[in-house]
């Protein structure tokens, strides 16, 4: 796949994800995933905005990742962690997104909020540019401590949640099956956009 396309479908990828963010924030009651709530957390107690907080923390990632595991950090990394807060930040201002209601419909939205998390980090990842800093951290820790990635990441995102309920942030029921859900739309999404990665290259090679 040519170089500009895969950028093309990087950036495409991180729009989806910022976008299910902030369609997931919309009704935050519901809970949100782990560093979700502690964006959201900081936000309450400091301001600023959610989306920095975002880019903070994945700022923060980075440099523990640069000392850890140099190897994790790329160019897609910096890129993942300076866009999506302001990706966030937009479609939270934009004021296009539906508002709670208190009701069931609210668990259609995060619901469609997970699934665009899903697609859109399954893209951006299968673009090959580079993982996001809160991937590179996990797998980082799963390098130096020599326990399973997955292993890592439940870790890693409970000690989030934690810090996240301790300053007040949205913990509730979605905070626990946010991930069952969005991890294989991300899988789905990963090998349907790898295909197509592999497909044009084939094609251009041909």
């Amino acid at each position: 796949m040519p170089l500009y396309f895969r950028y093309i479908m990087f950036f495409s990828g991180l729009t989806l994800f910022g976008l299910g963010i902030a369609t997931a924030i919309q009704v935050k009651h519901l809970g949100l995933h782990p560093w979700d709530v502690l964006s959201v957390a900081l936000y309450d107690h400091f301001g600023v905005s959610i989306g920095f907080w975002g880019v903070v923390v994945g700022l923060l990632l980075i440099g523990v990742s640069a000392i850890t595991a140099r190897k994790y950090i790329s160019i897609g990394t910096f890129l993942n962690a300076l866009l999506i807060g302001p990706i966030v930040d937009f479609f939270l201002w934009s004021d296009i997104l539906p508002s709670a209601t208190d009701t069931w419909t609210d668990y259609l939205v995060i619901l469609c909020g997970i699934i665009l998390t899903g697609i859109g980090g399954g893209m951006y990842v299968a673009a090959g540019i580079g993982a996001g800093p809160r991937d590179g951290f996990m797998l980082s820790i799963s390098e130096k401590t020599g326990i399973s990635i997955s292993s890592a990441r439940i870790l890693v995102e409970s000690v989030i949640l934690v810090a996240g309920l301790l300053l007040g942030g949205p913990v509730f029921i979605m905070s626990f099956i946010y991930t069952l859900i969005q991890s294989p739309v991300f899988q789905k999404s990963l090998l349907f956009f790898r295909k197509i990665n592999s497909s044009t290259s084939v094609k251009k090679a041909a």
